[in-house]
């Protein structure tokens, strides 16, 4: 059953890239952008996390990483891809609500608008939400130590990523997205 789940989860995740990537043509034109050097710091930490999550190149043959610290039995693997599709769903929920205020980068759009409905009424960024459920789900699939510290990783990046989007919504917003932030979470609802 996990050979089949694995590459169930592999595909969804490529399902999940190719819509994303066509997605990024449907957005509005761009009047301001984050600079290269907070770019290069995030997307670092995601590819880096992404690598510990997905071992792409097969980097992790041995030692503590490999530990196994879930087991491999049915309620583990299929909680797992559940949490895997749920991330996704909501990642491609959060980005339907946000239509062509989305961008990859951070930046303000043409005639930017504060979403505040659909998940943006439960936390302020659900796609790095959904992303951070997702990537958790599969790391529960593998079980491995290196997943989880994948997960953080990238978890780490989100935040960063979210620093600065959260300095330009107050530039764009003012005191509405001050009001915004006082209601709703970032990443986890009532929590965080």
């Amino acid at each position: 059953m996990v050979p089949f789940i694995v590459k169930w989860i592999s595909t969804v995740w490529g399902v999940f890239t190719l819509v994303w990537i066509v997605a990024a043509f449907t957005s509005k034109r761009s009047v301001q952008r984050q600079t290269y050097g907070s770019r290069v710091l995030h997307v670092g930490l995601m590819f880096t996390g992404l690598v510990f999550i997905f071992d792409f190149w097969s980097l992790f043959t041995r030692g503590w990483l490999t530990t196994r610290l879930l087991p491999e039995t049915p309620f583990w693997v299929l909680f797992g891809a559940a949490l895997t599709v749920s991330g996704i769903l909501f990642c491609f929920w959060a980005r339907a609500i946000l239509g062509k205020n989305w961008s990859g980068t951070v930046t303000i759009k043409q005639n930017h608008e504060l979403i505040l409905r659909g998940p943006y009424a439960f936390v302020r960024h659900p796609i790095y939400t959904g992303l951070l459920m997702g990537l958790l789900g599969t790391a529960i699939v593998f079980g491995l130590a290196r997943c989880l510290v994948g997960v953080f990783i990238c978890g780490l990046g989100l935040w960063i990523k979210s620093q600065t989007e959260e300095k330009f919504m107050l530039r764009q917003f003012g005191e509405q997205y001050v009001s915004y932030r006082r209601q709703v979470r970032a990443l986890i609802p009532y929590i965080l």
